[in-house]
């Protein structure tokens, strides 16, 4: 068989087989090359897109305090002022602090918080009082008066002792039974000759700390991550172990298991068809219970339809009809299910001489984690490449409260004639010019090539060990034919050949999941309307791209296969694998939904029995492991990790048995499509399939 063809003759008569053919084909040509220049010219873009973000963007916007002037505290010319003290903490309850996250009243960058309680009053008439309160000043007062200073706000009326938080000065509260305290007192000096409840700074801290509960609680992870990483790899070594165990012994149980679920089920319905009926025969003599579920009508409380014989007897029947479906389906499908079977312990055999490809998923994770880290990267320097926007904030009513306003000549402008007591504050990052206007477009391209590169990294992948799978099952004498290093030349042929394949298959699931993003957006802005019938609609385009993702992910995966094997573009290789699917549609549902309970019992014992290890190991509830457990401040927070990470393990190591089971499959039909066992023609598929199937290989 020729398989550097089509493989067919006109009028469907297959050629001749081959037998120097030990695996997919040497001979090829480039695919699908104008898909390939477009996305290396996206790619390119992307790297252009990248480097005007890093020279516009600032990540210490995000990562410092800004004070009053859109300095950074702790950078350049503050760098010895490193913590961001608010001259009225109780400013910052107003809701305007959640709409532009920032407080209404003069922030200044200082080398230390307060640590003593006082007024401006009272400081000013002490001199050593007066040198360490003008550390807080936004300038030296001079000899203005205490009434001139607060008008221009040079100092705060009152400083309270404050600990650092987050780059932050907050007042010290406490508590003295269920009152609220600053320092020792229950009360303090506003410095304008109010005396207040230390209660009255609450709301302003919740305000200005919004993320403070949630960064104590980062950090305590963060501690407990410290002393349990070396158990938490430890466990993680664990289920790769677990999982390598796991697909060696399905070479030699997946009939079993099969088979075993199989049965299992029907006597999970036969025990409910018991227990239905014993339910049936014991209400005989109950009271109101033959009345029928038509005269009982509709009952808020549903237990109520459980002391109706009527209920039971429906229950019986649609029981019983589901078990004879299953049984019929079993007796049916039983040479597919042997089928299933047999490719299943193939694909581990596979596997086992392909090993090197149970640790292609880590490089496919590091590409996948460059993809992540680029986009995540720009995304930080693009959202941050805007300027320091200026806002007119003012404690008495303004006509101009809250418009942008220029620091530099605000003493002299209007909007301070008009408010004398207004002050021009910096307020957020934003900009008008041409950079920010289309700075959405750059995020929204950002996210497009994110989405179209993370999608190429799988189809390389997938592309990938289709490729050395199917050199293992083209191989007439395994495993003597089988090429070296398969996985090695399927990866070279993939990227020298069929780069605008994976780019071409990588771009349509792009489009739609970005479509999809899109239309969440939409859904997230429609979710305060009232417009039921928008609502119905976004519900139904959102579960139809849903499918069709769905369907193109499907579609890609068989496409890609096909490529690995032949060497055609993507177009004519998808319409390939889809045909000979849909030839053979009950195959595929039967060893689609038998793998995928294989591989789910498979993730499900792995998971299962590395969390149960881990949650005795770090929740000390077992005396063998008191002593090398270590002291944690949420033993869950191991715990999660190690699920979480024993599941992508058991993902990543079943995704390519997975692969490899569609690959083999794919290959499979092709194999009965067009050999016929003849010595010119013969099978490539193993003795147990060709058993199965009743056909063998005609001696010369």
């Amino acid at each position: 068989m020729s398989v550097e063809e089509d493989g067919y003759k006109k009028g469907g008569e297959p050629k001749k087989f081959d037998p120097s053919f030990k695996g997919p084909i040497q001979k090829r040509g480039c695919t699908d090359i104008i898909c390939c220049i477009f996305f290396l010219l996206a790619i390119l873009g992307y790297f252009a897109v990248g480097i005007v973000a890093w020279s516009h963007g600032d990540p210490r916007k995000v990562i410092y305090p800004t004070d009053s002037t859109g300095q950074f505290c702790g950078q350049g010319l503050l760098e010895k002022k490193p913590f961001l003290f608010y001259f009225n903490i109780m400013k910052c309850a107003s809701p305007m602090v959640l709409l532009e996250f920032q407080c209404p009243t003069p922030q200044l960058c200082v080398d230390q918080c307060p640590n003593r309680t006082m007024t401006l009053v009272n400081a000013n008439a002490k001199s050593e009082d007066w040198k360490y309160y003008k550390m807080f000043c936004r300038e030296d007062p001079g000899q203005k008066s205490v009434t001139q200073i607060l008008k221009e706000k040079l100092c705060p009326a009152y400083l309270i002792s404050s600990k650092q938080f987050l780059q932050r000065c907050f007042p010290t509260l406490g508590k003295k039974g269920e009152t609220i305290t600053v320092g020792d007192n229950v009360k303090f000096d506003d410095g304008r000759g109010k005396i207040r409840d230390a209660k009255d700074l609450v709301p302003g801290m919740k305000n200005a700390t919004i993320v403070m509960e949630g960064r104590q609680v980062a950090m305590k992870i963060f501690e407990d991550y410290t002393k349990s990483w070396y158990w938490i790899l430890i466990c993680l070594l664990i289920a790769v172990v677990v999982s390598l165990i796991f697909i060696v012994l399905l070479r030699y149980v997946a009939g079993v298991m099969v088979w075993v679920m199989i049965l299992m089920v029907i006597a999970v319905i036969a025990y409910g068809i018991v227990h239905c009926s014993i339910k049936y025969v014991n209400l005989k003599d109950t009271p109101a219970s033959n009345i029928t579920l038509q005269q009982l009508g509709f009952q808020p409380d549903f237990t109520v339809y459980l002391h109706i014989r009527q209920t039971w007897l429906a229950f019986i029947i649609i029981l019983a009809i589901v078990e004879l479906i299953i049984i019929l389906l079993v007796i049916f499908l039983w040479n597919r299910i042997r089928i299933a079977v047999e490719l299943l312990k193939e694909a581990s055999r596979a596997v086992g001489y392909v090993m090197s490809s149970v640790f292609y998923p880590i490089f496919t994770f590091f590409l996948l984690a460059i993809v992540i880290a680029y986009w995540g990267v720009t995304a930080i320097f693009l959202s941050t490449s805007s300027e320091p926007v200026y806002k007119v904030f003012n404690e008495t009513e303004c006509p101009h409260a809250r418009e942008t306003c220029n620091p530099e000549n605000y003493t002299l402008s209007d909007m301070k004639r008009d408010c004398p007591l207004s002050e021009c504050l910096f307020a957020f990052y934003g900009g008008e010019t041409p950079y920010h206007k289309y700075l959405i477009v750059f995020q929204f391209y950002n996210v497009f090539l994110f989405f179209w590169c993370a999608n190429f990294v799988t189809a390389l992948g997938q592309m990938t060990l289709a490729g050395a799978f199917a050199s293992y099952y083209w191989a007439f004498k395994k495993p003597d034919d089988i090429p070296a290093f398969p996985l090695c030349a399927a990866l070279g042929r993939s990227l020298r050949y069929h780069t605008g394949s994976l780019a071409f298959g990588s771009l349509l699931l792009a489009i739609v999941q970005v479509i999809r993003v899109l239309l969440e957006y939409l859904d997230h802005k429609l979710n305060a309307a009232e417009n039921k019938c928008a609502k119905f609609l976004m519900c139904c385009l959102k579960c139809c791209f849903w499918c069709l993702e769905k369907f193109i992910k499907f579609l890609n995966r068989n496409a890609y296969i096909m490529v690995a094997i032949y060497g055609k573009n993507f177009c004519r290789s998808a319409r390939d694998a889809f045909f000979l699917l849909m030839r053979n549609v009950v195959r595929v549902v039967v060893l689609d939904k038998v793998t995928d309970f294989i591989l789910f019992l498979g993730k499900l014992l792995i998971v299962g029995l590395v969390g149960i290890f881990a949650f005795f190991f770090f929740s000390g509830h077992t005396d063998a492991f008191k002593g090398a457990t270590p002291s944690l401040h949420y033993y869950w927070v191991p715990i999660l990790t190690v699920l979480v990470g024993s599941y992508l393990i058991a993902h990543g190591f079943f995704s390519v048995y997975a692969m490899c089971v569609d690959t083999l499959f794919l290959c499979f039909l092709e194999d009965l499509e067009r050999n016929d066992g003849s010595p010119e023609r013969p099978y490539l598929m193993s003795d147990n399939l060709l058993t199965v199937l009743k056909k063998k290989n005609l001696a010369k």
